[in-house]
């Protein structure tokens, strides 16, 4: 595997450091993990469920509510279609969402950290009008993710929100949020942890988790997502990746805090495809 990338693991600790944003285990929200999953195949739709409960037992709804990059995130969650093949259609008042949750994570720490080293590798632009069309372009641009589908997909929706094709398969879906909102909702069903080699179960403090789910029908064997971070935090960490390199997936080894990770970056032309984090020691690998 890659060597440990040493400036990358400086620069998002220093983000993880500045991120007043994020939710801390234990105060603002607690995770119940309960037992581990069970061997599953991608498309399976029934599988052994070593969770009963929830995965978030409780989350400080009102502390989320009341930061603008959580609430101006979760104003975007229900502007997608899941389903790939049908045809996003992007409205005035989405695309004027999409620009507050930029404007508002552009006013974080974490973001000027993360503009401020594209800068010195000459890869953003210095004026931030410039560098917010740059992220809406990555981020937000609609595209096909089959090759002659109608433009059914971006960045975001498959990160952030998830998709489902042909109703077998769950694409992406690596946002904590977003999985706390739709599991009150009773749309995912959190099947059981993944675990790391090196350690026999995650802790309930854990901010890098390997999970087992169901959504839609469909169960992903194993997604991995940080915990409790903002969202400006997990944009800033794959806007910069995926700008560094020029590859269709760039897989960077990282430690931030304790954790040691591969960050997974996937391009889809000039946009991003998919971007995760990866903790070392899974047995996915």
């Amino acid at each position: 595997r890659k060597a440990l990338n040493h400036e990358l693991s400086k620069l998002f600790n220093e983000m993880w450091d500045v991120d007043v944003n994020r939710l801390m285990p234990g105060k603002d929200y607690t995770i119940d993990l309960q037992g581990k999953a069970g061997a599953a195949q991608q498309g399976d739709s029934a599988v052994q469920d070593s969770a009963a409960r929830h995965l978030f037992h409780n989350v400080n709804e009102e502390r989320l509510k009341s930061i603008k990059t959580f609430a101006t995130f979760i104003s975007l969650l229900d502007n997608y279609e899941a389903s790939t093949g049908v045809a996003e259609v992007v409205t005035p008042e989405e695309t004027a969402e999409n620009n507050c949750f930029l404007d508002a994570i552009l006013a974080t720490e974490v973001m000027k950290l993360a503009h401020e080293y594209l800068l010195k590798k000459k890869l953003a632009k210095p004026n931030l009008a410039d560098f917010k069309y740059q992220l809406y372009d990555i981020w937000f641009q609609l595209y096909a993710r089959k090759e002659g589908d109608r433009p059914d997909s971006c960045g975001f929706e498959h990160v952030f929100v998830g998709e489902t094709r042909r109703g077998k398969q769950i694409l992406g879906l690596h946002n904590w949020v977003q999985f706390y909102l739709q599991e009150k909702r009773n749309q995912i069903d959190y099947k059981g942890y993944v675990t790391r080699k090196n350690k026999t179960r995650p802790d309930k403090d854990d901010q890098v988790l390997s999970i087992q789910f169901s959504w839609k029908g469909s169960v992903k064997p194993i997604g991995s997502t940080f915990i409790g971070v903002s969202p400006e935090f997990e944009f800033a960490l794959y806007t910069v990746i995926f700008l560094l390199a020029e590859e269709r997936v760039t897989r960077e080894t990282v430690k931030i805090e304790e954790y040691e990770l591969q960050v997974v970056v996937c391009r889809h032309g000039h946009h991003i495809g998919t971007a995760y984090p990866v903790l070392l020691g899974t047995s996915s690998e």
